[in-house]
């Protein structure tokens, strides 16, 4: 997306990235970034929080009138429900939960393959 921002900019359409991989998204030189501070795959907000998408969106939106200068990031104030206690168990496989996980895993490719099944035979 960041790239696609640049695109848009040198056309002349503004735009505005909300983001979680701030080193990333700063590093491929977006206009504006509004950077929350939440696990890669919810930039906008935890799901179903109407509340804090809301005031992200609306944090965007104040940033593409109010920037100044190329390049500027601004820090979302709204926090990760479970605070920075996320960082800890985001992505964590240990020896306690390998074997939970390798059969979610497990689980989740049988399903995909028996939908996979189901359309071929449908088709």
């Amino acid at each position: 997306m960041s790239l696609v921002a640049r695109a848009l900019e040198e056309a002349g359409i503004p735009t505005v990235i909300i983001g979680s991989g701030k080193d990333i998204v700063e590093h491929c030189g977006v206009p504006r970034l509004v950077f929350t501070d939440f696990p890669l795959g919810n930039p906008a907000g935890p799901p179903y929080d109407r509340t804090a998408q809301a005031a992200i969106a609306a944090q965007a939106i104040d940033l593409l009138e109010a920037a100044s200068a190329p390049r500027t990031t601004v820090r979302s104030p709204v926090l990760w429900p479970e605070g920075e206690g996320w960082r800890h168990v985001y992505n964590y496989i240990g020896p306690e939960n390998r074997d939970a996980l390798r059969a979610e895993g497990e689980a989740r490719r049988d399903r995909q393959a028996d939908d996979k099944r189901g359309l071929a035979a449908a088709s």
